[in-house]
């Protein structure tokens, strides 16, 4: 088969990494049909990229079987909010029923049933009924992304000279969006080695807090420094943003996981799958400059 023959599904293609899975897997030559919740301006822009769009929905099994007929391979990814599992039971029925495409599920470095975050003990969840199911699966672990740093609580402060977050001396390899889109795209063009398989994806090293500081400072031009602030006030901050509960809660337990380490570990994993490094925070940072350092 060609890959232009090649037909993948592509979930959350409005979204963060399902939008950079598209842009990438167009480039790779795959014929990409793109399932969003809505055809709005973000959906018509995936068609004039090149991509089929869709209208799908995790909650009703007819669209998901619509969606997957005919593919050859399916990126899975639910936004975190309430209905993972059952979105889960949905998608492993409609990928039997259309002949069994291979999935690439989108999991959580810190999946645990364990875990005092309820995105986190669902996902891990998620992950076990996909393999009962029986399905062709590729499990992905990435950890947090770079794009944290553009978030409402966390930007303002960082504008401010201070990266201000409850992390306490955890770890992590944050990793980049675009960076998770181009090795969804090169396991979707050739998940077969993979199939059954847990996968990490970090960025490029390890860093505390403290370190990520200093990237931002170079990076920026100017002092960033951490602050280790208080859990309760760092959700109290988000809820006021607005996040529904649901998400304020799960980012509790992801920073609870964080602050124990159950987010460190680093891996080349993505520029094994695609051959090229993925971004450090400095690159990132450079690449944002203007927004994090509030230039109009």
């Amino acid at each position: 088969m060609s890959t232009s023959d090649r037909r993948v599904l592509v979930t959350g293609a409005a979204g963060g990494t399902g939008g950079a899975a598209v842009r990438e897997a167009l480039a790779l030559g795959l014929t990409v049909r793109a399932m969003v919740r809505t055809v709005d301006d973000r959906a018509r822009a995936l068609a004039e990229q090149g991509a089929e769009v869709v209208a799908g929905d995790f909650q009703d099994i007819t669209t998901l079987r619509l969606a997957l007929e005919g593919t050859d391979a399916a990126y899975f990814v639910h936004p975190m909010r309430p209905g993972l599992i059952q979105a889960t039971v949905n998608f492993a029925q409609a990928v039997k029923e259309t002949g069994g495409p291979a999935v690439l599920n989108l999991s959580q470095r810190n999946t645990s049933r364990e875990s005092t975050g309820i995105s986190t003990r669902e996902t891990f969840l998620s992950q076990e009924v996909f393999t009962w199911s029986g399905v062709d699966v590729v499990h992905l672990r990435p950890t947090m992304f770079l794009e944290w740093f553009l978030y409402p609580w966390i930007l303002p402060n960082l504008r401010k000279g201070k990266l201000w977050m409850p992390a306490g001396a955890g770890t992590s390899s944050i990793v980049g969006t675009e960076d998770l889109g181009r090795a969804i795209a090169a396991l979707l063009k050739e998940p077969g080695v993979h199939i059954g398989r847990t996968i990490p994806l970090s960025g490029p090293a390890e860093l505390g807090q403290a370190q990520m500081a200093a990237e931002l400072s170079e990076a920026l031009g100017r002092e960033i420094v951490y602050e280790d602030c208080d859990l309760d006030e760092f959700v109290a901050t988000i809820a006021a943003f607005g996040v529904p509960g649901y998400l304020v809660g799960s980012i509790r337990g992801i920073m609870i996981d964080y602050r124990a380490g159950r987010l460190g570990g680093a891996d080349d994993t993505i520029e094994k799958l695609t051959g090229r490094r993925p971004m450090s925070v400095a690159e990132f940072a450079r690449k944002h400059a203007a927004l994090l350092n509030g230039v109009e």
